[in-house]
């Protein structure tokens, strides 16, 4: 296997950081960029065993990884994987992710979630999202909300020159890999719901990720029937 290692942005994410990281850590080591967080997650970061870099003041989820893309292209990673700080991702499914990139070496591996097991407004807001994004690509996208992720050193190297800051990130990171033409790739991960705070601002993300939309829309390309 090739040189990788594990991404998580966290934000005032010291309840569950500490217990995502000692399971996280068993396979690659961790990086967490601690984006302007007003509790103890670098402490509890630190302590877990986590490399740490600190945004001061707060820049978004985007920047944050941003910030871990360019600290994973330092250590010459191959690959990364990112995943959530607040525990709605499983460490143990790690696996997964490199297995689908010892195979098939694809660029992006996106974790896809069960949308029929989350509580109603976000089945909702994801079903949603998943519906008007696969519109704008002009094929299928399972899951353009999760962010547990594999990316490769090509994709990630060419994120690096995103514009974007915030949740909308994770979108547009699709839309280069489809436009750069990459190969993306799927794996299913549980779906968990625990009593996680959520650090986006409704409205802001819907008019953002509207705007996304409209552009990946514009950007695609469409297929030619010969």
């Amino acid at each position: 296997m090739k040189n990788g290692c594990i991404l998580i942005p966290a934000y005032n994410e010291e309840k569950h950081l500490g217990a995502v990281i000692a399971k996280a850590i068993r396979f690659m080591p961790v990086i967490v960029i601690d984006d302007g967080s007003h509790d103890e997650t670098v402490k509890v970061a630190k302590a877990a065993g986590a490399e740490v870099f600190q945004q001061i003041p707060n820049q978004g989820k985007g920047a944050a990884l941003q910030r871990g893309f360019a600290e994973a292209i330092r250590k010459r990673c191959d690959f990364l994987v990112t995943l959530d700080a607040d525990g709605q991702h499983d460490p143990l499914e790690i696996p997964k992710f490199l297995e689908a990139y010892r195979l098939n070496q694809p660029d992006l591996i996106i974790g896809f979630r069960d949308f029929t097991k989350m509580p109603f407004i976000r089945r909702l807001s994801n079903t949603t999202g998943s519906w008007a994004f696969s519109w704008a690509m002009r094929q299928p996208i399972r899951d353009n909300q999760s962010g547990y992720r594999l990316l490769s050193r090509d994709l990630y190297g060419i994120l690096l020159h995103s514009q974007e800051s915030g949740f909308e990130y994770e979108v547009e990171m699709i839309v280069q890999c489809i436009e750069h033409g990459l190969k993306l790739d799927w794996v299913p991960i549980e779906t968990i719901y625990a009593d996680e705070t959520s650090h986006i601002r409704p409205l802001h993300h819907v008019v953002n990720f509207l705007r996304v939309v409209i552009d990946a829309r514009k950007r695609s390309k469409p297929k030619i029937i010969v």
